[in-house]
């Protein structure tokens, strides 16, 4: 028989970094949950990614028990990683902060791919190149093929 699921709960983490200060330890205490279990079973997965944002789904069930699912980085996470910038522009439409390429754009959209509510990998791209219009961020059309 297979537990019972209470709630479910997203949070952004830094990946590698997880501790019980807010907001994972008031998040996770205000369930009943262990927080020194995720803290450290978070950790252990999230190696590989030591320092980078990630989103995590914990499924709590009502046994006080959870299990949770690792999903990739935000997409302006990534974006800004990839151009080494600190923010988006205030005003994406009158101050630009930087430029992609599409190579640029493409990998992104295959690290979110799994993430993303597309079933191609153009219309993937399409939302990357969305996200980067709204941070101020222009588009380099070099040679790219889809």
């Amino acid at each position: 028989m297979s537990k019972k699921i209470k709630e479910y709960l997203k949070l952004k983490v830094k990946g590698g970094m997880a501790n019980p200060s807010p907001p994972i330890g008031p998040a996770l205490g205000s369930k009943g949950l262990n927080i020194m279990k995720f803290c450290k079973e978070f950790n252990d997965k999230t190696k590989s990614q030591k320092g980078d944002i990630v989103s995590v789904l914990i499924s709590i069930y009502e046994d006080k028990s959870f299990s949770f699912i690792i999903k990739s980085p935000p997409a302006s996470f990534l974006i800004m990683k990839f151009l080494k910038i600190n923010k988006g522009s205030s005003e994406p439409n009158k101050k630009k902060v930087g430029s992609i390429t599409l190579d640029q754009i493409k990998e992104i959209a295959k690290i979110k791919t799994s993430d993303l509510n597309s079933f191609s990998l153009s219309s993937s791209i399409k939302m990357i190149e969305g996200t980067c219009k709204s941070m101020g961020i222009n588009i380099k059309s070099e040679s790219f093929s889809k």
